[in-house]
């Protein structure tokens, strides 16, 4: 009997989202790149953007894993492509589901921040989020309602030096969210946002080697900032937007789900002698 439980439960999961359409903006590379290989194995199909020519490659080994995406490039920052990205979307695929916005600029200035700097955090963050939403409305109002997923950052709770930019937009999408549940609502739309902590990602590699050791090094070190000790993996960021995009969420709306191993409610006095003398993010 367990044997069948078991087998019942993993079909389940593999056609939870048959013939669902998802778009997830920043789907070449860290959490959208997750979030598109977890959607698809459940059975769903998905539109991922990238500013990144790499993503042509990803399409490819997609389609070889049986994987149903379709990658289109272009900059979240232009209203003529966030427009382009979701009409093409409901071309190829008919119907529209699932929105996950992802991709947002990693522009982080301080008491130097450049105008550009701020129009480029907003205009590829809170801005981007908003005209992608305004866009796929009245697509995925006509396939009945469904949910989008806003990601945004622990960065958006916390003061960090020198990133004005960044975690100011981060906290904008906080309250961009509620905003965008409260008026969807009445279309069986639900509108919900993800915090996620330091997540192992092609950014997080790239500074655990500038700053020498690599990941075998610094996941320890980075990792005492949370409760877990250690730092999340982009799966383990993945399987939650799936769970607000899925039936099992059905009456979550306007909230933020933190996904952060502990990292925001443990707080300075959580952190121990060890951890304040292990270094900064």
């Amino acid at each position: 009997m367990n044997n069948h439980t078991n087998t019942d439960e993993h079909n389940f999961y593999l056609n939870r989202f048959k013939d669902k359409v998802a778009i997830v903006t920043g789907g070449a590379s860290g959490l959208g790149r997750a979030i598109v290989e977890e959607f698809c194995k459940e059975g769903g199909k998905v539109m991922f953007t990238d500013i990144d020519d790499i993503g042509k490659l990803i399409q490819r080994e997609d389609q070889k894993k049986g994987c149903q995406s379709i990658f289109l490039k272009g900059d979240m920052g232009s209203e003529r492509f966030c427009q382009e990205c979701v009409t093409e979307t409901y071309n190829r695929f008919g119907r529209i589901d699932f929105l996950i916005n992802n991709a947002f600029s990693f522009t982080a200035s301080g008491i130097h921040a450049k105008s550009e700097d701020w129009m480029r955090s907003f205009t590829v963050g809170p801005l981007a989020y908003a005209r992608m939403v305004q866009a796929a409305y009245p697509f995925i109002k006509k396939s009945g309602g469904g949910a989008i997923v806003n990601i945004s950052s622990i960065s958006a709770h916390i003061a960090q030096k020198d990133r004005w930019t960044y975690n100011t937009s981060k906290g904008a999408v906080s309250q961009l969210t509620k905003c965008q549940a409260l008026d969807l609502a009445d279309d069986n739309i639900r509108v919900n946002s993800i915090d996620p902590g330091w997540i192992w990602t092609k950014e997080t590699d790239k500074a655990a080697n500038l700053d020498g050791g690599g990941r075998k090094k610094w996941d320890p070190i980075w990792g005492r900032f949370h409760m877990l000790k250690r730092i999340g993996k982009a799966t383990e960021v993945a399987r939650p937007v799936l769970f607000l995009l899925s039936k099992d969420a059905s009456f979550i709306t306007g909230t933020n789900l933190v996904v952060d191993g502990g990292y925001l409610s443990m707080g300075p006095e959580g952190l121990g002698e060890n951890t304040i003398n292990a270094g900064s993010k």
